[in-house]
């Protein structure tokens, strides 16, 4: 994925004409009858209000008090759907655009060409955002087929030779030879005995990024549990300390307190180890194409512009362009 675009009832009633001979039903089958349909209202009706009840029930159910003063479950989903739904419902809407146009347009992404976006994400932070930061696994591969499906659909007719795609492999060859990479968490603190205070409570089993947001001086990190993505050889823009740190570490495993440059003490975790790997000319080739095609659109596009085309509306009302 390029770093440089901003991709993208009617009730329905019959006369009844059996003849009157047929229809006739003695007393006692008749009441019967009756009855199961009475008892089935009634169950139906205790099924109605108990679901009903459960939710007022959950509406008022309190998730935080302050000085007596209660919070409830409804006040917490209002402000979150306020603060995030817009954003989370966009998302929804235009991953499933993109997937129309996958169908329509008979657009194919594999597990394969996902893996290698992901492992070139990995190796570049300036692609590996906060945003992608926050974004579970699953999460991220959705995201990143979805800018795929775009980037194909706007890219099928746009012809680039041979020769130009393999100059730019040739001329970036570095690109395609991608370090060992460890996902890492921080924690930065004013003096060792903060840090080794830091790290016992590690020890007897609080979490990492819970700590980090109440403990780490590290204004940036600490905002998302300490997360600094995704730490390679070839950063230069990460403290040595850290990089030390992470690399002699395995997946899950919590650092030694040590010393940083500016007099300050750090901890850090490692989430995950991604080895390193190259990739051939002909894993990359349709990368490069895609890319080299991209460059020579007159403008960037995102999903909302395909809205239209597949009839997408939602709650927020207002028409994407």
């Amino acid at each position: 994925m390029s770093s440089t675009r901003n991709r993208r009832p009617l009730a329905s009633t019959t006369t009844n004409q059996t003849p009157l001979s047929q229809r006739r039903l003695k007393t006692k089958p008749v009441l019967i009858v009756l009855a199961i349909l009475l008892l089935g209202n009634i169950i139906w009706f205790i099924a109605w209000m108990i679901p009903n009840k459960a939710q007022e029930i959950g509406s008022d159910e309190q998730v935080a008090t302050i000085d007596g003063d209660v919070i409830t479950r409804q006040e917490w989903m209002i402000a979150m759907e306020e603060r995030y739904g817009k954003e989370t419902l966009q998302n929804l809407v235009n991953e499933s655009v993109m997937e129309k146009a996958a169908k329509k347009f008979k657009i194919k992404v594999s597990d394969k060409e996902i893996d290698l976006e992901l492992a070139l994400m990995r190796s570049a932070q300036d692609k590996f955002d906060t945003a992608m930061q926050n974004l579970s696994a699953e999460q991220l591969r959705q995201k990143i087929r979805s800018q795929l499906i775009l980037d194909k659909v706007l890219t099928k007719d746009v012809v680039v030779k041979d020769d130009s795609i393999e100059k730019y492999y040739e001329e970036n060859k570095a690109l395609y030879n991608i370090d060992t990479s460890y996902r890492t968490n921080f924690i930065e603190v004013e003096s060792k005995k903060a840090a080794e205070e830091a790290l016992s409570e590690l020890k007897s089993g609080s979490d990492f990024s819970v700590l980090a947001r109440e403990i780490s001086v590290d204004s940036a990190s600490a905002s998302l549990g300490g997360d600094i993505g995704f730490l390679t050889d070839k950063q230069d823009n990460i403290e040595p300390a850290i990089l030390k740190a992470a690399k002699a570490l395995s997946a899950k495993e919590v650092s030694k307190v040590f010393k940083l440059d500016n007099g300050h003490y750090g901890i850090v975790q490692v989430q995950e180890v991604i080895e390193g790997q190259s990739f051939t000319y002909d894993d990359v080739k349709e990368h490069i194409e895609r890319e080299l095609a991209l460059e020579q659109l007159p403008q960037s596009m995102t999903p909302e512009a395909f809205w239209s085309e597949f009839k997408a509306t939602w709650y927020y009302g207002e028409e994407k362009k």
